[in-house]
């Protein structure tokens, strides 16, 4: 199993430190698991070098103003931490001998994607996550938040789905992820039909916690694999050097024991 969504801090930290010690406990909480392989895949936006590049998208005539204030706040709290830096501790990880795979996770940015593969291309990254967590300037998951929350009755679902960004089959897989387990949804990501529809067209999977705190590492690890097993689901795709390969199954990964 692996756990390719991993974040080193929470969306209501501001402090961005990076150390080595943190990514050892992630592994140690994934070993325990049964989870072999961690990706960590911090979001681009928390990082200086991306607010002085695509900071400012949402002044937009286009954005209500109430929506371009609280992205600008959304923007200035979480841009805290090098680029530089982060890199150079996940490298630091992976010499040490510990089962890391460096990543990132990016937003989609209308027009600005050229500016975003110049500023990443030279970092050796080993797998990048596409992630749309707004549209202009709604963040439209951000559920502790009213004014995100309150924008969906003035929107149309239909319209809101023909706006999200499609995907091609250029090598991308999809993330089984336990993480809607911890949300209003109560289930994993994505819901069963849809993921019995990748499976049958042949989309590689890749399995994640999207944790934000080394509690969340490699959450519900065994629930994941029971679905891709009831799904005949026998290998997953891991990545290095943003080159993909299978990585089998094994056996069955027995439940985390309560309060584990």
């Amino acid at each position: 199993m692996l756990d390719y969504h991993l974040h080193l801090w929470p969306h209501d930290r501001r402090a961005t430190p990076v150390h080595l010690d943190q990514l050892a406990l992630y592994c140690e909480k994934a070993a325990a698991a049964g989870v072999q392989e961690l990706a960590v895949t911090e979001h681009l936006f928390r990082f200086r070098q991306a607010e002085s590049l695509l900071g400012g998208f949402w002044d937009d005539d286009r954005i209500p103003p109430a929506l371009q204030v609280s992205m600008a706040e959304y923007w200035d709290f979480h841009a805290t931490a090098d680029l530089d830096e982060y890199v150079a501790c996940a490298l630091e990880a992976k010499e040490a001998g510990l089962p890391i795979v460096i990543g990132l996770e990016v937003d989609y940015y209308p027009g600005r994607m050229d500016d975003v593969t110049r500023l990443l291309g030279p970092y050796p990254f080993d797998v990048l996550l596409g992630s749309v967590h707004w549209l202009g300037a709604w963040r439209f998951d951000d559920v502790d938040v009213p004014l995100q929350m309150d924008e969906w009755s003035t929107r149309e679902v239909d319209a809101c789905w023909e706006a999200y960004p499609r995907a091609g089959s250029s090598g991308m897989a999809a993330e089984l992820s336990s993480a809607g387990w911890r949300k209003p949804v109560g289930e994993q990501y994505p819901a069963l039909p849809l993921l019995e529809r990748f499976v049958a067209r042949g989309v590689p999977l890749t399995t994640a916690s999207d944790a934000h705190r080394q509690e969340q590492v490699a959450d519900r690890a065994a629930g994941l694999r029971e679905i891709l097993d009831a799904a005949g689901v026998e290998s997953l795709q891991g990545y290095r050097n943003r080159v993909p390969h299978t990585v089998a199954l094994g056996s069955p990964l027995q439940p985390e024991s309560e309060g584990a």
